[in-house]
């Protein structure tokens, strides 16, 4: 019972720890760059690979679906509940890492398109990490690392759901298993009191 009911709980806290702090941290780089980088300029950190440009994003991935962005806001919306129902019925705390980080990913982008939006969900997602072929942000990031993460988990056969089953099997099996020992020591000892009581009782006669 404790490790049905003890668990889920400590899942549910880091799923929302993670995502917390994964959307806090995206929402503030995001929020800096429209500070500092709104007037243009680009800021080389790591040439040629990185610098930070500030640019609007209304479609997905490398600009693709510009012109449908409340379509991608309903994917976006639409991914994010999955994430929650999936994360709710993991029992694994290595999917519910992976699955914090999507979330904060999906959601921080969503974030931007209903914030900055002027019209259905047609807001643009902030991007400043320029690559040079692309330009993205952190919730990026989280989207990357998570999809890295799931890869890994299912190459290496994590189970996503009945670890807590396991469990109880094991320990099930376990007090099968003494069970019948532990029967034997018992009937062991009644044996052993009857033939003291019937040896004591003769020589009383």
């Amino acid at each position: 019972m404790t490790i049905r009911q003890g668990r889920p709980r400590t899942r549910v806290a880091v799923f929302a720890c993670v995502a917390v702090v994964a959307l806090g941290i995206d929402q503030v780089t995001k929020l800096w760059a429209q500070t500092a980088l709104s007037d243009g300029r680009t800021v080389p950190v790591i040439p040629p690979f990185l610098s930070l440009t500030l640019v609007h994003n209304p479609g997905a991935s490398l600009g693709l679906g510009s012109s449908m962005t409340w379509v991608i806001s309903l994917l976006a919306v639409a991914a994010s509940i999955a994430l929650i129902v999936l994360a709710l019925r993991t029992s694994s705390m290595r999917w519910t890492l992976a699955l914090a980080l999507a979330f904060a990913g999906a959601f921080g982008n969503l974030i931007d398109r209903v914030a900055y939006a002027d019209g259905f969900l047609n807001g643009k997602v902030i991007d400043f990490l320029n690559y040079g072929w692309s330009v993205g942000n952190v919730a990026d990031i989280w989207l990357m690392l998570a999809g890295i993460g799931i890869v890994i988990l299912i190459m290496m056969g994590t189970p996503f759901e009945g670890a807590a089953d396991v469990v109880d099997a094991d320990v099930a099996e376990t007090v099968q298993m003494t069970m019948p020992e532990t029967t034997d020591n018992v009937t062991s000892m009644t044996s052993n009191n009857d033939g003291r009581d019937t040896a004591q009782g003769g020589s009383s006669l």
